[in-house]
Formats: structure tokens, sequence, C-alpha cells
């Protein structure tokens, strides 16, 4: 047992020569890890998870359930009049958002308002966030009315049919009107004819279901790094790209036109063809009051942005508009007598809940999977942006389950997908929201639509809705102002946003999250694959070097060249990089042996002709020795700045091996300096050093700087020696 004690306390000794100002040198003492024993640490935490005891599932659940930790210490005092403020602020803004939402999704406005109250609900019993505002989001509106709109073309329903819609008393599903096309599908065990609009919602249900169950999974497999590979540029392009497209789906009810709906890949192009294909049989009535809202609208949000420190809560621009619109079209009767197409009957109360359809999730589970992508990437983003704004802490993987429950619960009651919002969050904290309980709030009023005021909203005209839609999309589309700054900052940020941007509008939002994903990582091993090199020369007085093609006045070291390679190798650059080595020190070794031993050869030869045309040698040893000698090169060393070498593969150790090969046929040196201890024990294990390691203090070294001394003083010593 001591033996074995003593073997863990061993200590590994790597000589690393480093050269400081008194020119003393020193060892460092690689530490010797003790190996793992991972079967143990998993049976350990499988003993630990499957216990189950009374402390263990008391912390399951306030874990699960983080309003129960933080609830019982709500300071009512200090936090209950911004909660309210902020929740009925957000629940104004919420409802119209709502009911204009619904036109992209492709459903009608009362499933968007069961969609923002019971997201609200859920999200205060189960999230970790203080802020964010979850619930109805345009660009998750977006695709799941795109999944909805396909699904009934391929079931054979028409897009086009735009029957204000009536319910009946006996079944929340029933139209009085005649649809064209009716679809057997079964809910909850029970076989029952289904309409349009009955399979519209049966679809979104299916699709929320099966994205909240993804998430779950995700959770539970700890994928939450999955979000890590949606970069800042790639979901700005992307939310740029889908507005675009958000933008291009409302110019028909601006206008009051019926076009065929466009699916799939070229979209954008298709809606605005058909669009100025039909624009003379836009209806009057439509266009002078989306004219009348969009000025309004943006005439108030400039107000509200620029006097936003003086008003101690924004606008509620929205509301107005939607109560004087609906108003107006009621008294003027704009449906009847100008055909202006309307939002159509809104039910109160709750429809009873239903189990999504399992024969429909058959069709929608590969279009799940973004969904569930971008919807906990927005929340997991927002989440922890304004945790680190207001010094607090979430748990990424918590937010996974919340988001996740926020649409596989509200799935069972006619609800579709959801995410955190980024303008009704900073609306939120602007009006001095602490916690939760304005979502609480928020929630009360969508219900108070719901149970009493929904049907008022009959007559408001679908032009004012999209009108609605297009102002919200400002934030998004005044990214365009911002490419010349972000091209200043990042030339390859910005390539990757505008071919995100581009693929999300003209080819589909799905195919360009794919696109902008696989083009963002492709830019990544592009910037590892050609990386920035440089000679380094040494800054004058000092123990540090740099690129003598960017900074002035620096100090070549004699018979030293000191390359660097920013970025690390392995297979992909290995050949970059030698190239780069011999472009920088203008030496190729192996044409460097060739020539040389061409040259051999002809002199050899030539000495032979000289011999046979004489019969007498015509040099001594020693003369033949000195003609023999080639042309001396400017450097005896190369110093390899190994600092941006975050790891070694194996074809990067066989690499630097082949190097040093090469370079030690001239008698050139080969120097690694800055070695991070996992690349040291790469090229240990890759056999880089001689056997035992023996050499390695000859060869690596911590710094530059005792390398180019190292270089120096065994220059010096085979001077004296020759002398």
């Amino acid at each position: 047992m001591h033996e074995v004690n003593a073997q863990k306390m061993e200590r590994q000794i790597e000589a690393i020569k480093i050269d400081d100002s008194s020119a003393s040198a020193f060892q460092m003492e690689r530490k010797v890890h003790m190996k793992i024993n991972r079967k143990e640490i998993i049976q350990a935490k499988l003993r630990k998870s499957c216990s189950c005891t009374t402390q263990r599932l008391k912390n399951t659940v306030l874990d699960f359930f983080p309003v129960l930790q933080w609830l019982p210490k709500y300071s009512y005092k200090e936090y209950i009049w911004g909660d309210i403020m902020s929740g009925l602020v957000i629940g104004i803004i919420l409802v119209p958002q709502a009911i204009a939402y619904s036109l992209l999704a492709g459903l009608k406005p009362i499933y968007s308002l069961y969609t923002s109250f019971f997201a609200n609900i859920i999200y205060f019993l189960m999230g970790t966030s203080r802020h964010v505002s979850v619930g109805i989001f345009s660009l998750i509106s977006l695709m799941v009315g795109q999944v909805v709109d396909r699904e009934l073309l391929l079931a054979g329903f028409d897009l086009n049919d735009d029957v204000p819609p009536a319910f009946s008393d006996s079944s929340p599903w029933k139209r009085n009107d005649s649809n064209i096309t009716a679809f057997n599908l079964t809910f909850a065990g029970l076989n029952a004819e289904c309409g349009k609009e009955c399979y519209a919602i049966g679809i979104a249900t299916a699709l929320t279901f099966l994205a909240g169950v993804y998430q779950i999974l995700m959770g539970i497999f700890r994928l939450g790094f999955v979000s890590v590979y949606l970069s800042e540029s790639m979901l700005d392009g992307f939310a740029t790209g889908a507005s675009l497209t958000i933008l291009t789906a409302q110019v028909k009810y601006l206008i009051g036109i019926k076009i065929p709906r466009s699916q799939g890949l070229g979209m954008l192009v298709m809606t605005w063809f058909n669009i100025f294909q039909n624009i003379a049989q836009a209806n009057l009535c439509d266009v002078i009051t989306s004219t009348i809202c969009i000025v309004v609208l943006v005439a108030a949000k400039e107000v509200g942005d620029r006097y936003k420190h003086k008003l101690k809560f924004p606008l509620p621009t929205e509301l107005v508009i939607i109560v004087v619109a609906t108003l107006v079209s009621h008294y003027g009767k704009l449906n009847e007598v100008y055909g202006s197409s309307v939002s159509g009957a809104i039910p109160t109360g709750f429809i009873p809940p239903q189990v999504p359809s399992f024969n429909l999730m058959f069709r929608v589970a590969v279009d799940a999977v973004p969904l569930a992508i971008v919807s906990f990437a927005f929340t997991v983003s927002l989440s922890e942006m304004f945790a680190k704004k207001y010094a607090y802490t979430i748990r990424a993987n918590q937010e996974m389950f919340a988001i996740a429950f926020c649409n596989i619960i509200p799935s069972f009651f006619h609800s579709f997908a959801t995410s955190a919002a980024l303008a009704k969050t900073l609306v939120k904290t602007s009006t001095g929201c602490e916690t939760q309980v304005s979502s609480v709030v928020s929630a009360m009023v969508v219900l108070l639509v719901l149970l009493f005021l929904a049907p008022l909203f009959y007559s408001l005209q679908k032009c004012v809705l999209a009108c609605i839609i297009i102002v919200s999309l400002r934030g998004a589309l005044r990214k365009f102002k911002d490419v010349p700054q972000r091209y200043y900052l990042n030339k390859v940020d910005t390539v990757v946003w505008c071919v995100t941007m581009l693929s999300s509008a003209l080819i589909s939002t799905e195919v360009g999250l794919l696109v902008g994903v696989a083009f963002s990582m492709l830019s990544i091993i592009g910037r590892t694959q050609r990386p920035p090199t440089a000679l380094l020369s040494q800054i004058p007085s000092t123990v540090f070097y740099e690129n003598d093609q960017e900074y002035e006045n620096l100090s070549p070291v004699p018979k030293v060249k000191i390359f660097r390679f920013e970025a690390p190798l392995y297979y992909a650059n290995k050949d970059f990089f030698v190239k780069s080595l011999y472009r920088m020190t203008g030496l190729d070794p192996t044409l460097e042996v060739a020539r040389r031993k061409k040259q051999d050869k002809r002199e050899k030869e030539h000495l032979k002709k000289e011999n046979q045309a004489t019969n007498v040698n015509g040099f001594s040893q020693a003369d033949t020795t000195l003609h023999l000698v080639p042309k001396q090169l400017d450097f005896q060393t190369i110093i390899i700045d190994c600092s941006s070498f975050s790891f070694l593969d194996i074809p990067g150790v066989n690499t630097l091996k082949e190097i040093l090969k090469d370079y030690g046929a001239l008698n050139i040196t080969i120097l690694l300096a800055c070695c991070t201890p996992s690349v040291i024990d790469s090229l240990k294990r890759g056999g880089y050093f001689e056997k035992d390691d023996r050499n390695m203090h000859e060869m690596l070294f911590y710094s530059v700087h005792s390398a180019v001394q190292f270089a120096r003083d065994r220059k010096s010593l085979a001077d004296n020696s020759t002398v």
C-alpha cells in the first residue's frame, strides 16, 4: 500500500530551459495526475441519481420548480408595483401581437391567445430568469406557419379560403360555413371528421409537442451546447432573413389582394411575383387603412424611442390602433361595403383539451428539430444576457426544461410553439419588472380577453394586424444599416450574416438555419486552415518578439528565424504550415538537399573528367572538400512559436518530426517554444524527442527568448571550438 502511494506521489521532471535576467536556469516540474477510474465515477453518479431519499426528492422538486425557492422570499414592498406595472404593459402589448401573429402561424387568433396565456404561467413556475418574456414570437410563428401551410396543401385544403369562421355551439371545431375538404383524423382515440381549421391546429400542436419532447431530450442528455454553434452573426442573419419572409407574407393583407401562398424553395421571389401580377386587384379600403396605420405606428415608435427616458411606460399604440380600427370597421361596415378582410369570430372561454395527434407527429418530426433548437437558443441567449446585466445567474439546463414544458403542456390546450422575445423583454425591464410575477399579471390580462373581450375583435381588419407585424420588424430590418460597421469589425462574420440572411429569405427558414450553422463552422475551419503566419523579430531592450511585417524598429536575431503559426496544427492545415514555413524562411530543405546532391554529383563528374584528361590529380583532399561546400545559409536555427497550438493531432506531430528531420539534414536546428502541457504530451507520445526524452531540454523551451538565448549560446560555443 505504501509502495502504491509512493508511486502516486512520484513527480516526473521535464527539463525546460529558461533564461531570466540573471541568466540562471531551472527545471520545471510536471505533476503526475492520478488516473481517474471512470467506471467508479459513473457508478457513484448512478447510485446518487437513483437514490430516493426525502431530501433528494425535495431538492429535485425545488430545482424543477424554481418558483418554490424565490417566491417565499418575495419582497412585496420592493417588487410588487414594478411587477404589476410591467405585467399590465406586457399584457396590453400581448393581446394585439397575439391576434396579429396568428396570421404568421396560419391559425385563428384564439390559439395565439391560448399560447400567450399558458406560456406565461408555465415559465413563471419553471423559469430561472427574472426578466425574460416568454410567449408568442414572430420568428417561431413563421416557422410553425410554414409547416402548417405545407401540410394543409398536402391534405388538399385550399389555403386561400378566406371566409370568416363562425363557431357553432355544439363543437368548438365545427364551422357553419362549408369547408371545401374534410380530413379524417384521430384525436384522443376518437375518429372524427376534421376540417381545415381543426387540421391546421392539429398540425401545430403535434409540431409543438415534438419540439418540446426534443428539448427535454436535449436537457436530459445535456445537449445544451448545441446552441454554442449558433453564433450571434448567424442568429442575426437568420432573424433578418426570416423578417424579410414575414414582411413578404404580410404584403397581400396590406393591399387586400388574394394570391396563392407559395411554399418551399424561392417562396419570397414567387410571392413578390404574384403580388405584382395581381397589384391591379388591390382593395382601396385596405390600402388606405394600412397607410394610416403604418404612419401612426411608426410615428409613435419614433416618439417613444426619442423620449423613452422620460416616459414611465411605452405608449400602447398597438392597442389603440386595434380598438379604433375595430370601431371604424364595425360601424363603417368595411367588410360588407368594401370587401375588406376581417378577423372573424373569436370565441370566448377555453376549448376542451385534446391529446396531440401521434399520426401527425410522424409528418412533422423533422420540422420540429430546427424549431426546438431556435426556440431554446433564443430563450437561453436572452436569459443569459439579462442575467449578466442584472447580476444574477440562470441554469441553462433548467431553461431548456422550462421552454420544453412551455411547448408540451400548452400543446394539449390548442397552443403552438413559444420562445423568449427580445422586444417584450426590453419593455418588461424598462417598466420596472423585478420577477416573473409580472408574467402572471400578463397572463391575467390575456385571460380577461379570452373570457370576455375576444368577440369584440370580430370586425378587426387583417390589414391592421399586418401593419402591426410589419412595424414590429423594424429592429430586425435595421440590421441592414449595421452591415458597413459589421464589415469593418469583422469581414468573416459579415459574410456569415449575409449568407444566412440570404439563404433564410430566398430558400426557406429551415434551410437558412442549416446553411448558417454549416457556413459558420466552415468559416472557423477556414480560419484555422489558412491562418496568419509571421516571422518574429525582437523588440529592442526587451525579451519579447513580434511580427516584423506589422511593427517598425524591430531587431532581427542573427542566424535565427522565429516562425509563428496562429492556429492549432492538425491534419487540415499541416500542408499550409509546411509551405508557409518554407516560404517565410526562404528555404525548402528537400529541394536544398536535392540541389546539393545534384551539385555534388556534378562536381564529382567534373573532377573525374579532369582526371581522365590530365591523368593528374589537380586537387588535394582539402581542396576537394572546400570545393564541394555549398553556399552558406543565412540562418542556422529555426524557432517555432507554438503559443497558438491549442492541440496537436497525429498528422501535426508527424509534420513537426518531418521538419526536424529535413532541416536536420542541412545542419539547421529546430527549437520549439511556448508549448502548452497538452502539446508537450502529444509530442512525447508521438516520439518527437529521443528515447526517454533525454534531449528534451535542447529542443523545447518555455519562451521564445529562452530558445533564442540557447541558440546564441550554442553558436558561441561552436565559434569558440572552431577557433
